[in-house]
């Protein structure tokens, strides 16, 4: 059973924002703390020294006074008084000016700190921002510090080795899959060859045709896994390649159609709400397998009876597409790793390549795109792509962060 309505895409998925270190803040207060005990140590010091100190009076020449020995003793007792009041206030107003000075020095040590110290991270900010930009499909990208030559032009040399031998060993991983995939169909083709010349000759025998029959379904099955490693490969190489507009309306009602005999076989009810003109921007044969590993994903490995629902609509300057499938209740741990290669949900998926959300991750991911997969709380799974709407600005990078949720094979 198909139907068709509109329907509402799921909800976003949101980004983590990156959490700002503190070196600068340290290394200014290190600064500042180290001015300050050094300004309270030269205070101390020189208030020890201007302590110590004691004004004298000095007797004035001339004839002695003709007053008596009461009247010398008060005067003197009045100078000492006059001069201790002199000195106290000295004193004070020393101390104060030194403790002014030295919050106006800690002050000013705060900001010259501050800029000493941005000028001193500043290549650890470069080196931060080039490795959060770099993927697996820019390792091309070099941090490149050329000066100061001190450690930190060390710590980015040698990162930038270390993504050198990252784009070496993807470039041969990807080579590899990409020439053994294509090596490998020259033997296949021998080999059918040879069974349809052995079951061509007159009057074969049972036992040949039987077994010409199960290693046909093996090679059927080896071709389908070399053509899901041919595309995996084309996927994570296609960032260079021309986009175009591309409706995911019209590309889900194609994989519909190729996939109706199953859909009628297993009586499955699917349900269609994906928006009219729900455009995304993209390279269209990849962007057409993805939408294909969908459908066929929750058709092959749905229950008889069992339902369908595909729902998509544009957001903002993205467009999603999701497609649910019941079920029974699957571990969300187990359905994290559907992406990786060669990844199956139980037994039942042994007949299963183990490509079909590889590909679909690759290619969500060499769109700039987003996927998530989820189990279903009540059974089944939930798969949730967003993919650049046609008036989005091209992204530089892949969405960070590994692809989480559901979805089959």
């Amino acid at each position: 059973m198909l139907s068709r309505r509109r329907g509402a895409p799921g909800a976003r998925t949101g980004g983590v924002a990156a959490r700002r270190g503190t070196v600068g803040t340290r290394i200014t207060l290190l600064y500042v703390s180290a001015f300050f005990v050094s300004g309270v140590i030269l205070l101390l010091v020189a208030f020890a020294f201007s302590s110590g100190s004691r004004t004298s009076v000095a007797r004035p020449p001339g004839p002695a006074p003709t007053a008596g020995p009461a009247d010398a003793q008060q005067q003197l007792a009045a100078l000492q008084e006059q001069m201790a009041a002199e000195n106290a206030d000295q004193a004070r107003r020393f101390v104060w000016g030194w403790v002014i000075a030295l919050i106006v020095m800690v002050l000013l040590s705060l900001l010259i700190g501050r800029l000493m110290a941005g000028h001193a991270i500043a290549p650890l900010r470069l080196i931060t921002e080039v490795t959060r930009r770099i993927s697996a499909d820019s390792l091309n990208e070099r941090i490149g510090i050329r000066w100061p030559n001190d450690e930190v032009k060390d710590l980015a040399d040698t990162i930038d080795g270390l993504l050198e031998r990252l784009e070496a060993s993807f470039t041969a991983q990807r080579r590899f899959v990409a020439n053994a995939s294509h090596e490998l169909r020259t033997p296949l083709a021998t080999i059918r060859a040879s069974l349809d010349v052995a079951v061509a000759k007159p009057d074969p025998a049972a036992s040949t045709v039987a077994l010409a029959a199960r290693l046909r379904t093996q090679l059927d099955r080896v071709d389908h896994l070399l053509d899901g490693l041919l595309m995996l490969a084309r996927a994570q190489h296609s960032r260079s390649e021309q986009t175009v507009p591309v409706d995911l309306g019209e590309l889900v009602d194609a994989a519909l159609r190729d996939r109706s005999a199953d859909v009628v076989a297993k009586s499955l009810t699917v349900t269609v709400g994906v928006a009219p003109r729900t455009m995304v921007r993209g390279h269209r044969p990849l962007l057409s397998r993805l939408v294909a590993n969908l459908v066929d994903n929750a058709v092959t490995h749905n229950e008889n009876t069992g339902w369908v629902r595909i729902t998509g609509a544009s957001a903002g300057d993205s467009a999603e597409l999701i497609v649910e499938t019941g079920g029974r209740v699957f571990d969300q741990a187990e359905v994290d790793r559907l992406t990786q290669p060669f990844e199956r949900l139980g037994d039942e998926r042994v007949g299963s390549s183990g490509l079909g959300l590889s590909i679909v991750s690759a290619v969500v991911t060499a769109h700039c795109g987003r996927l998530r997969l989820t189990a279903r709380p009540d059974g089944g799974l939930r798969v949730a792509i967003a993919l650049p709407a046609p008036s989005a600005p091209a992204p530089s990078a892949p969405a960070s962060g590994p692809p989480a949720g559901t979805g089959r094979e």
